[in-house]
């Protein structure tokens, strides 16, 4: 991988990241155009770094919201960011029992698995079109809902469906406000991407070459900075009811994946 290509990958994801796009199923598009060879879990390893870069400009864009919830866990009283925090812990459960359960399995679809991702990106436009003829409510995230969504964000796992997609839909169908629904669905990754790349680390599961440190780092730069443009951005699509042209650039991105992996196959 040269420097040119881990910078778009790295932009890729900062924007795809947050835009329901599907941000793992477009870097498994790029990676194939780019004719990347590596192995399943050293892709996986790129896609985790990039990942974690998004989860940094999330909390910078959410800076004041985070500082509160910590604040509000460490008073050990039951306010506002103590129910808050609950329901992004509840979120996370489905998540995590995919991942431990079935961690080898998920890691195989990252080996440029395109018809995958292009089916998966036409579910992903599915979910889009019915968030955006949605009623518009004023309803926080109940803890049904945040185990709801959270079912939603395990199933995004699969490179294709769009995490944030697939969240803010669920929690707009489910009533949630659509500001609400954006925070809660950029909010409730940051402590799996953090805890998966802990426990990774931890583990002696992400391992690079010296030679590919200058690679890792533009790509990362590139995603954290992309990210916070994109973060900001998604919030207010989200709020105009946009989605529905996401929609029709998944259902576009999504056939030519499919046309190229029976063509090429």
């Amino acid at each position: 991988m040269s420097y040119l290509e881990a910078i778009i990958l790295g932009l890729i994801q900062g924007l795809t990241e947050f835009l329901p796009v599907s941000s793992s199923g477009h870097l498994e598009l790029a990676k194939a155009i780019f004719g990347d060879s590596s192995l399943p879990q050293e892709s996986l390893t790129f896609t985790i770094i990039l990942h974690f870069a998004t989860a940094l400009s999330t909390l910078v864009v959410f800076r004041k919201e985070v500082f509160e919830i910590i604040k509000g866990i460490f008073q050990f009283k039951w306010n506002d960011e103590m129910i808050f925090s609950l329901k992004i812990i509840i979120s996370m459960i489905p998540a995590i029992i995919i991942g431990l359960l079935f961690e080898e399995q998920l890691e195989a679809f990252f080996g440029g698995r395109i018809l995958l991702v292009g089916c998966m990106l036409l579910v992903t436009a599915i979910l889009l079109l019915l968030a955006d003829r949605a009623k518009n409510t004023t309803k926080n995230v109940s803890y049904t809902n945040a185990l709801i969504i959270g079912i939603s964000q395990a199933i995004a796992m699969l490179p294709g469906i769009s995490r944030s997609g697939a969240t803010i839909s669920t929690s707009v169908l489910l009533g949630v406000d659509r500001t609400k629904a954006a925070r809660f669905s950029f909010l409730m990754v940051v402590p799996l991407i953090l805890g998966k790349v802990t426990k990774d680390i931890a583990g002696g599961d992400i391992n690079f070459e010296s030679s590919q440190f200058g690679i890792i780092t533009v790509g990362f730069i590139a995603a954290f900075i992309s990210g916070l443009f994109a973060c900001n951005w998604m919030i207010a699509l989200v709020k105009k009811s946009k989605l529905s042209y996401f929609a029709i650039y998944c259902t576009i991105i999504g056939l030519i994946a499919i046309g190229y992996a029976l063509i090429y196959k």
